[in-house]
């Protein structure tokens, strides 16, 4: 299988995960426009989903699955279906390749389980491999930069590119993340950080993982 094949078949398994008449939450990115086809081409019986970006939103839409704000919910999303840039043994997560991290860490928030769906390649033993994305208030980039000069990494400024939020991203290379759950406190702190691209508290309790020899399942 190639890797677009992978993305499709993690996708599709995804569906298992997709309780009857639910409203859930959809993630970001290529593997998950391939969820969103699989939810209309299997006529999966939605009420509907909170989406995480306006290019997901859009796809939504033109499946005619209908998109709710999060303050319509009543409730909690029982599921959030989302992809990664990196996943490490303990269902931690970089996120961000899409530039949608901000609103992907609070749908995540209103979720029961995260499911996440990602081909082979995004596992890794130690996040840091992908550069951390981290969405900055303008006016605070060179000072977030220097904060992560300190501590080994090099912050690079992603250009062209602006959040759904109107906010730049930072580009974090040559990181180690030994301590997701720690690093991701500590940036939280930050003044001018609107999100860190590392998911430990909102982590993943379940990947489904695209393989050549078929979709592993992973519990967390």
């Amino acid at each position: 299988m190639n890797q677009d094949e992978l993305k499709a078949a993690v996708g599709r398994a995804a569906l298992a995960y997709v309780p009857a008449g639910a409203v859930i939450g959809v993630g970001t990115g290529s593997t998950v426009n391939h969820f969103i086809d699989a939810l209309a081409s299997h006529g999966v019986a939605l009420s509907g989903a909170v989406s995480s970006s306006l290019q997901s939103t859009q796809r939504l839409l033109a499946h005619g699955i209908r998109v709710l704000q999060p303050g319509e919910l009543e409730g909690r999303l029982p599921v959030y279906i989302d992809g990664a840039d990196e996943i490490d043994p303990r269902g931690c997560m970089i996120k961000g390749g899409g530039a949608a991290l901000t609103r992907e860490k609070i749908v995540a928030d209103l979720a029961e389980r995260f499911v996440c769906i990602a081909d082979v390649s995004k596992q890794v033993p130690v996040l840091g491999r992908y550069p951390l994305p981290v969405e900055v208030i303008e006016m605070a980039a060179p000072q977030v930069a220097r904060r992560f000069a300190a501590l080994g990494g090099d912050a690079r400024l992603r250009m062209g590119v602006v959040t759904d939020n109107g906010h730049p991203i930072l580009d974090v290379h040559g990181l180690h993340i030994e301590d997701p759950p720690a690093l991701e406190t500590e940036v939280n702190q930050w003044p001018g950080v609107v999100t860190v691209g590392i998911f430990a508290r909102h982590r993943a309790r379940v990947c489904l993982l695209g393989t050549p020899a078929g979709v592993r399942t992973l519990d967390f």
